[in-house]
C-alpha cells in the first residue's frame, strides 16, 4: 500500500486543482469574447481556422498565432461555441500540469519534493485566473512543460532526438502566444549543455542545431502566411505592415519591452484616459490595448494591475497576487538546492540539474517582468507558476532528505523559510486590505511546527518529523489556497483575468464578503433592437455590419455567427479597411449596413466623411445605438448606424 501513497497523493492534489478549475465556472459568461468570436470564425471554413480569422468573415486576423485557438476550435466544433467550450482545454492543462510536475520535480529532488511542487502549482491563484479563460496562456504553460520533460529526456538519455522534440515543442509553443515562449528557452538549453553527458563541441552543434530547429517550427506558420498575397488572407490584426513578421517584432515584440504598438492613443473619457470602471471591467482594455489603460495623465500602460516595473514589483500590490505568495521560500530554496552537492562539469548532482532548470526558468521570467515597461498583464505570469512550484517542493524536499539522512538543522532551516514566506504572505494580503479569519492560522501553523521541533530534541518527547514538516508546508499553503478559492468565487473579469484583489479599481479593492453576491459574467454585449433590426435586413447580403473595432463586433459575431466586418481590427487602429473598400463592398451587394462611431480611437476621417456623404442615417437608431449592458463608470459615446447602397 506505501508504494501506491504518492500517487494517492497526487490523484488528490489533482482533485483539487480541478474542483477549482471548474468550481463557479458560469462566472466566465463568453469569457473574453474577441477570442470567443474568433473561435465562432474559425469553425465554419479551413481558411478562417488556419489564418486565425478574428470574424467570420475574414476580414482581419487575431493578434496571436493560431495553434492555441486552433485547439480552443476542436472543443467548440464537438461542445459548440460558448465561452466554457473556449475555456476548456485551458482547464484541462491546468489540471494535467499537475502530475507532470510531479514527475519531472521528482526526477531531480525525490518524492517528497514532487508532491510539494504539485501542490504548490495546485493553490497558486493566477493559474486559476487564466486557465478559466480563453487567452491561451494556460495552454502555452502545458506546452512549455512538455518542452521541460524533453529536454530532461535528453540530458538522462543522451540522444539528439529528444533534443530535437524539445525544440520543436517550443516552436509550437511560439505558434501560440510568440516570444513569450522564448522565456525559459536559456534555461532548457542550459540544462541540456551543461548536463548532457557528451563532447562539448558535440553539445555545442547540437545547441545551435536545436536552437535551428526551434526557430523554424515557430516561424513556419508566419514565412507561409506572409507568402500570401494580402487580398487572399484576412488583413493581420495589431501588424503595422500588414505582415506577420511586422506583429512578431512591433506589437508581439518591441511593445512588449518598451511599450508603444500599432493602435493610437485613447482620448480622455471624462478626464480619465480609458480607466477601467469599478471591478476593473474595460471594454477597450483586452487583449492587448496599452492606449486603452495608460493610466490617468500617462506613465505606465496596465499599472494598475501589474504596477510599475522595477525589481519589487512581484513583492507589492496589484501584481503580488497573482502567483508571489510563497515566492521568498522559492527564492530561500535557490540557496538550499545550491548547498546540497559541490558543483561539477558537466552537471551531475541531480539537484544542480533542477536548480538549473528550475531556478532559470523562474529567474529569467522574473527578471523580465520585472523589468520591462511595455505591454504587460498579469495573468501573463502563470508560465511562472509551474518553476516557482519546482522550487518550493525542491526547497522542501532537499530539506526533507537532510533530515532522512540526519544532517542537523533540517528542521530549523525549514522553520526560517516558512516562517519568512508567512510573513510576506500576511504583509502581501494587508496590501490589499484583506485581514480575515483564515489568515493567522498560517501563523499558527508555523508556529505549531515550530514547538514540535522544539519538543522533538528531547528524545522521551520525541515527534515524527514528517509532523513538523507537514505542518510547516501546510502553513505556506493556507493563505495562497484560499485566495486561490476567492479567485474563483468572486466571479470573472473576461477581459482581462486576474487573480482576487486585482480588480484595477484603486479604492475599490473587492472583499471576500462579497463572494455570496457575486453575479456571474455578463453575456457579450448585443443590443437586441439592433440586433433584430440588422438580421431581418440583411439575408441578402454577406456581412451583418460593419464596426470600427472588435470591441463592438464580437459581441454580434457570438450571438449570430455571421461576418461581421472589423474595420480597424481589435481596437480600431488597424487599417483593414477604408473608404473606397466600403465602397466597392456595397457596390458588390456584400455590404449594406454600418455602426459608427463610439470607437474614437479610430483615424478613420475618410470613412465618416464617405458615410455622411454617401449613406443615410437610420433614424429609428441615430446615435443612440449602445449594448444592453454598459459598466458603470463607463462612457462609451453613441454610435450611428449608417444604411448604404
Amino acid at each position: 500500500m506505501k508504494k501506491y501513497l504518492p500517487a494517492i497523493a497526487v490523484v488528490v492534489i489533482m482533485t483539487l486543482s480541478a474542483t477549482l478549475h471548474f468550481w463557479n465556472i458560469d462566472s466566465i459568461g463568453d469569457s473574453n469574447s474577441y477570442y470567443t468570436a474568433a473561435v465562432e470564425s474559425m469553425t465554419q471554413s479551413w481558411h478562417n481556422f488556419f489564418y486565425a480569422a478574428a470574424e467570420p468573415g475574414a476580414s482581419v486576423s487575431v493578434d496571436k498565432p493560431p495553434l492555441g485557438l486552433m485547439i480552443e476550435t476542436v472543443s467548440a466544433l464537438i461542445l459548440g461555441v460558448s465561452g466554457f467550450s473556449t475555456v476548456l482545454p485551458n482547464i484541462l492543462a491546468g489540471i494535467f500540469s499537475v502530475p507532470i510536475l510531479y514527475h519531472l520535480v521528482k526526477k531531480h529532488f525525490g518524492v517528497v519534493a514532487g508532491l510539494a511542487a504539485a501542490l504548490a502549482l495546485a493553490v497558486t491563484p493566477v493559474v486559476y485566473a487564466a486557465d478559466r479563460n480563453n487567452t491561451q496562456d494556460g495552454l502555452l504553460t502545458f506546452f512549455l512543460l512538455l518542452a521541460a520533460w524533453a529536454f530532461i529526456q535528453a540530458v538522462e538519455s543522451g540522444k539528439a532526438r529528444w533534443l530535437f522534440l524539445g525544440a520543436v515543442i517550443v516552436g509550437l509553443a511560439f505558434n501560440i502566444k510568440m516570444l513569450q515562449a522564448y522565456l525559459p528557452v536559456p534555461a532548457f538549453l542550459a540544462l541540456y549543455f551543461f548536463g548532457a553527458k557528451i563532447g562539448w563541441w558535440k553539445k555545442v552543434g547540437l545547441t545551435f542545431a536545436a536552437f535551428a530547429v526551434m526557430v523554424a517550427v515557430s516561424l513556419s506558420w508566419a514565412l507561409i502566411v506572409d507568402s500570401v498575397p494580402a487580398s487572399e488572407r484576412p488583413y493581420i490584426g495589431s501588424s503595422r505592415d500588414n505582415t506577420v513578421m511586422g506583429l512578431i517584432a512591433g506589437h508581439n515584440g518591441t511593445a512588449r519591452l518598451f511599450g508603444g504598438g500599432s493602435r493610437p492613443s485613447t482620448p480622455p473619457v471624462n478626464g480619465t484616459a480609458g480607466a477601467p470602471g469599478p471591478g476593473g471591467f474595460n471594454p477597450s482594455a483586452s487583449p492587448d490595448n496599452p492606449a486603452a489603460q495608460t493610466p490617468p495623465g500617462g506613465g505606465q500602460p496596465f499599472s494598475w494591475e501589474t504596477g510599475a516595473p522595477g525589481a519589487f514589483r512581484f513583492f507589492l500590490a496589484p501584481l503580488g497576487a497573482e502567483m508571489s505568495w510563497v515566492l521568498p521560500f522559492a527564492l530561500f530554496s535557490l540557496i538550499v538546492i545550491a548547498l546540497q552537492a559541490k558543483i561539477k562539469l558537466p552537471v551531475e548532482s541531480g539537484a544542480h540539474l533542477g536548480l538549473i532548470l528550475w531556478g532559470g526558468w523562474l529567474m529569467t521570467c522574473v527578471i523580465f517582468f520585472s523589468a520591462i515597461s511595455g505591454i504587460f498583464h498579469s495573468y501573463y505570469v502563470v508560465m511562472l507558476a509551474p518553476a516557482l512550484g519546482a522550487l518550493v517542493g525542491g526547497g522542501f524536499g532537499s530539506l526533507w532528505k537532510m533530515q532522512v539522512e540526519g544532517r542537523a538543522g533540517s528542521g530549523w532551516w525549514l522553520t526560517l523559510g516558512a516562517a519568512l514566506a508567512v510573513a510576506f504572505q500576511l504583509f502581501l494580503a494587508w496590501q490589499y486590505g484583506v485581514n480575515e479569519i483564515w489568515m493567522p492560522l498560517a501563523f499558527v501553523l508555523v508556529a505549531l511546527g515550530a514547538i514540535l521541533l522544539f519538543v522533538s530534541l528531547f528524545k522521551r518527547m520525541s515527534v515524527a518529523p514528517q509532523v513538523v514538516f507537514s505542518t510547516m508546508l501546510s502553513a505556506m499553503m493556507v493563505i495562497p489556497l484560499a485566495w486561490s478559492i476567492l479567485t474563483v468565487t468572486i466571479g470573472s473579469n473576461g477581459n482581462l483575468p486576474a487573480a482576487y484583489g486585482v480588480s484595477g479599481n484603486p479604492g475599490g479593492m473587492p472583499r471576500p464578503d462579497d463572494a455570496k453576491n457575486a453575479a456571474p459574467a455578463p453575456r457579450a454585449a448585443v443590443n437586441d433592437a439592433l440586433l433584430e433590426f440588422l438580421q431581418a435586413n440583411t439575408q441578402d447580403v454577406e456581412y451583418l455590419v460593419a464596426v470600427e473595432s472588435s470591441q463592438t463586433g464580437a459581441p454580434y459575431v457570438i450571438a449570430t455567427g455571421r461576418p461581421v466586418l472589423y474595420m480597424g481590427g481589435f481596437g480600431g487602429g488597424d487599417a483593414v479597411v477604408g473608404a473606397q473598400e466600403l465602397a466597392r463592398m456595397v457596390a458588390n451587394g456584400e455590404l449594406r449596413f454600418v455602426l459608427f462611431g463610439m470607437d474614437r480611437r479610430n483615424n478613420k476621417q475618410d470613412v465618416l466623411a464617405w458615410l455622411q456623404s454617401s449613406c443615410r442615417v437610420v433614424t429609428q437608431f441615430g446615435q443612440q445605438v449602445r449594448p444592453q449592458f454598459q459598466p458603470q463608470g463607463e462612457n462609451r459615446g453613441g454610435q450611428v448606424l449608417y444604411e448604404c447602397r
